[in-house]
């Protein structure tokens, strides 16, 4: 089941600014608390909706992280499951360590990087025999980067305006590029 949009529960715009989701996040506590509301499930989920919502967009780091990559950004479950390996262990359990020391996760190489936050998984379907399997082999795949926008350099506005969102690339400061190879 995917979550619903923060700034749609807050009922703000996406460029609203802190008071404004400090506001509407208020308004929704005091509406849906849960010692307002006894024996109403309904409110509490609200409520429960709400205050996530507040401490994700209260957050500059977060909400930045949001804004660019949505729930992936700021949820480490999001994306896993079904279609990936994060639902029952098996191929994760097995490999992961692997995996983390060669990409730089808690084995090494990686330093410093703990206030990355993880965008959406990518997905490339590569077709390959047994025997490349069984005994390895090397390709070049293209994937998609993220390169500072050149409109507004990165600030999410364009140069010399009010704050506004950039139509290059929608307020995130990057646009994707397909160029070069892995």
């Amino acid at each position: 089941m995917s979550k619903r949009d923060f700034y749609e529960i807050l009922g703000v715009n996406r460029d609203a600014s802190d008071d404004e989701i400090k506001k509407a996040y208020r308004k929704l506590a005091m509406k849906y608390h849960p010692d307002r509301n006894p024996d109403n499930p309904s409110a509490e989920e609200k409520f429960k909706e709400a205050k996530e919502a507040y401490e994700i967009l209260s957050d500059g780091q977060k909400r930045a992280a949001y804004d660019q990559y949505g729930h992936a950004g700021v949820d480490p479950q999001a994306g896993m499951g079904a279609g990936g390996f994060g639902g029952g262990g098996g191929f994760a359990d097995a490999f992961g360590g692997i995996f983390d020391e060669i990409f730089g996760g808690r084995g090494g190489g990686g330093g410093g990087r703990s206030n990355i936050y993880r965008g959406a998984d990518l997905r490339y379907n590569l077709e390959i025999t047994l025997e490349q399997a069984a005994h390895g082999t090397e390709t070049k795949i293209r994937i998609p980067t993220m390169e500072e926008c050149e409109v507004c350099h990165g600030s999410g506005a364009k140069a010399g305006t009010q704050p506004k969102t950039c139509p290059t690339c929608n307020g995130s400061g990057q646009v994707r590029l397909q160029q070069g190879f892995f």
